[in-house]
């Protein structure tokens, strides 16, 4: 057995064949919504990845019919996180919620998506940060965040890039809107829609594991250096972020989640 599969993940299922590796949130009785531990478990798992030279590509998906419901805001929300939340946004260097997603676009193979039921906030910048995204036709996507009084800060300024128009873009995370796959394929959030994804995932795997290993490595950097954006993107999110979180209209955007009818105060920043 592979090295990396014989890990012992407690929120993630790994399995290996024909040097394709295949991870799978599994976290079904929350729609595999992003915990801290899943953040935790996805990179370390990404670091075991990137050193291994057999693994010719990653399929990454969601146990029983769900790519990702979004953070985990029961975890994000409880006291005892609060300390490491507020430290991960004002440190210098990435936050582990922006690494976690960018480390799939710095693997040294290719990562396929394959979306389905739900891929909303962390699971959409998740889904961004791969090189191919196919989804089943009626998987719901959302950047959510705005619903919640936040701004996406996981590494979207990087990894939407070059993905979808600025228009479009902003469209999707100022209004949090749900769209389905044949909608994101139109404005090309989705690489490919199919009723069976993660069969065509494993064939297109399969199609570049037929390549030199070595083009295929080069083909990823050279494109993603077409689209490299500066770090201090990065700081921006967290600095918005840190903004949002400890502003007046989050608390009441949590308030008009439950209650339609709550008005927003004035806008507090500049």
């Amino acid at each position: 057995m592979n090295a990396i599969a014989s890990y012992q993940y407690e929120t993630l299922q790994v399995s290996i064949t024909d040097n394709i590796l295949t991870v799978t949130l599994n976290r079904p009785h929350k729609k595999n919504a992003m915990s801290f531990q899943v953040i935790n478990e996805l990179i370390k798992l990404a670091g075991r990845i990137s050193k291994d030279r057999t693994i010719r590509a990653v399929i990454l998906n969601g146990a029983e019919g769900t790519f990702c419901a979004g953070i985990d805001l029961g975890d994000l929300n409880h006291p005892k996180n609060t300390a490491f939340a507020l430290w991960e946004l004002i440190k210098p260097w990435q936050s582990a919620f922006q690494r976690v997603c960018l480390v799939w676009r710095d693997l040294p193979v290719p990562v396929i998506a394959v979306l389905e039921g739900y891929c909303i906030g962390a699971g959409l910048q998740l889904a961004l940060a791969c090189d191919v995204r196919i989804s089943h036709p009626d998987c719901q996507l959302s950047i959510m965040e705005a619903k919640w009084g936040l701004v996406p800060d996981m590494g979207l300024t990087q990894s939407a890039f070059g993905v979808l128009r600025e228009d479009t873009l902003k469209e999707l995370a100022m209004s949090a809107r749900i769209i389905d796959a044949n909608e994101g394929k139109e404005l090309g959030l989705i690489s490919h829609c199919s009723e069976a994804p993660l069969e065509q995932a494993q064939k297109l795997a399969a199609e570049f594991a037929e390549r030199s290993p070595d083009a295929v490595l080069a083909s990823k950097r050279v494109i993603n250096a077409m689209y490299d954006q500066p770090a201090k993107t990065l700081y921006k999110e967290k600095a918005w972020q840190l903004k949002m979180m400890l502003g007046r209209n989050r608390k009441l955007a949590l308030r008009k989640a439950k209650q339609a009818s709550t008005l927003f105060g004035k806008r507090q920043f500049r």
